[in-house]
């Protein structure tokens, strides 16, 4: 019984030991990720062009609750089907675009331009009604606002090559600028979006819970796309029932002592 107390103990350690070298254990060492910096305000003087091609200010821009989300216009891995989320969650919740909210998606490649916004907001607004349509932005901006704003919210990515390794999500701001809440990953679901939306008129901040795309899933930029980490879910689950076995020998061992005694 010792033996195998001893043994599940080391794999413990060595375990966490795994799992903890796979995270940062200081935050402001993240080069790819989200670093949560609810309740700031986002700098509302940056400039940034409408797809229009007109210079406008965040400021100006946010007046209601706004959905903000960064992508890049070539991008060949995350950032369609991140609006292509955000296209079919308009659809399904009842809180209605222009009225109680808006979208802001801003590119962080200084070389796309609103010519390229333009065309790239056509594909993702087909279903949606052109007067509403309008309330989802896309914009473009040089280096120094794209640095302020990516910074700003904690949005971590990576120059690879032509391309970038980047996160995926989307942050909701309050009509004063303040940073209330981040919803990761790929997919959004209506309600969680309009209780994101109804804290963010508010002005409440919440933490988020679901970060599990950001735990599991690692950026390749050789495939460019997200894979899943095999190390971080073997080593959690592993860890999980290691527990289970070590309290349960424990468990079983008092009773065996109570036994005899």
């Amino acid at each position: 019984m010792k033996k195998i107390t001893t043994a599940i103990i080391a794999l413990l350690f060595v375990i966490t030991m795994q799992v903890r070298s796979q995270v940062p254990i200081n935050q402001d060492i993240v080069e790819i990720g989200w670093l949560e910096h609810l309740e700031d305000t986002i700098p509302l003087d940056l400039v940034f062009n409408s797809e229009e091609d007109v210079t406008i200010s965040l400021r100006e821009l946010i007046d209601k609750p706004t959905i903000l989300s960064f992508v890049y216009f070539n991008c060949p891995g995350v950032c369609n089907p991140l609006q292509e989320s955000i296209s079919r969650v308009v659809e399904k919740t009842d809180m209605e675009l222009g009225k109680d909210y808006q979208i802001l998606t801003i590119s962080f490649d200084i070389t796309d331009t609103p010519a390229k916004a333009q065309k790239k907001k056509r594909n993702f607004i087909q279903n949606i009604v052109k007067e509403k349509a309008d309330h989802w932005m896309y914009l473009t901006g040089d280096q120094k606002s794209i640095d302020a704003i990516t910074e700003a919210v904690g949005f971590k990515y990576k120059a690879t090559g032509l391309d970038f390794a980047h996160p995926s999500g989307i942050i909701l701001i309050s009509p004063d600028g303040k940073i209330t809440r981040y919803l990761y990953g790929l997919d959004f679901l209506p309600f969680d979006l309009k209780m994101a939306i109804i804290e963010a008129q508010k002005g409440l901040a919440k933490p988020t819970i679901n970060k599990v795309l950001q735990y599991c899933f690692n950026y390749d930029p050789q495939g460019q796309s997200y894979t899943l980490s095999v190390t971080r879910v073997a080593g959690t689950i592993i860890m999980f029932f290691a527990v289970i076995i070590f309290f349960g020998l424990i468990i079983s061992r008092r009773r065996s002592i109570k036994k005899v005694n």
